[in-house]
């Protein structure tokens, strides 16, 4: 397990360069040409080490036997040709052939897709920055709500207990309008009075 940070890049397998390749293959064709393809399980050989498939080490077995067969073949043919059969000569040509062929066109076409996976494989990805993502809404802890809420309530000005607090002076109505009540009330009883002697008086 790794802790933060970048995770170390696995080491990938170190392959030839293209020129080193390119020559590999053009020799071991030639060989297999100029063999008749009595040499062509050297190919094969090179194939399944490089691929360490098990249907490439099977093909290489496969080759070695048609290979000592044909091998064989070859030997048991009269040393003039003169003397063998058309039948002789053209299995023995379809043989090597066959041969050949498969075993060129199966090599190379292998080789090729499997470097050209292993270099897909292998390049680096571009490196880019990382996303900063947005920071979610911080979910606090019931008792860390209380606790700042304490903070906030004592960072409030709190009120001096010793301080007499005077209460809002009262609005006292004006000298004036009482005198003007009181004339008035004082003309209206007055008023009422007389009212009354006349009324008393009829």
């Amino acid at each position: 397990m790794h802790g933060y940070g970048p995770t170390p890049q696995q080491q990938t397998t170190s392959r030839p360069s293209p020129a080193t390749l390119t020559t590999v293959r053009v020799i071991l064709v030639t060989v297999t040409v100029l063999s008749c393809g009595l040499l062509g399980w050297v190919a094969m050989l090179r194939l399944a080490i490089v691929t360490r498939r098990p249907r490439d080490w099977v093909l290489l077995v496969v080759v070695m036997v048609l290979n000592a067969a044909l091998f064989a073949f070859i030997v048991g043919t009269p040393d003039d040709p003169d003397d063998m059969s058309d039948a002789s000569v053209l299995l023995m040509l379809l043989w090597i052939v066959a041969l050949l062929a498969g075993v060129i066109t199966y090599y190379l076409y292998v080789e090729i897709r499997h470097y050209s996976s292993l270099r897909s494989l292998g390049s680096p990805a571009p490196y880019t920055a990382p996303a900063h993502p947005a920071p979610l809404p911080y979910q606090q802890h019931p008792a860390q709500q209380q606790q700042q809420q304490q903070h906030q309530q004592h960072q409030q000005p709190q009120p001096n207990p010793y301080t007499v607090q005077t209460p809002p002076p009262t609005p006292t109505p004006a000298p004036q309008r009482l005198d003007q009540v009181r004339a008035e009330l004082d003309e209206l009883s007055d008023y009422l009075r007389k009212e009354n002697r006349e009324g008393e008086g009829r």
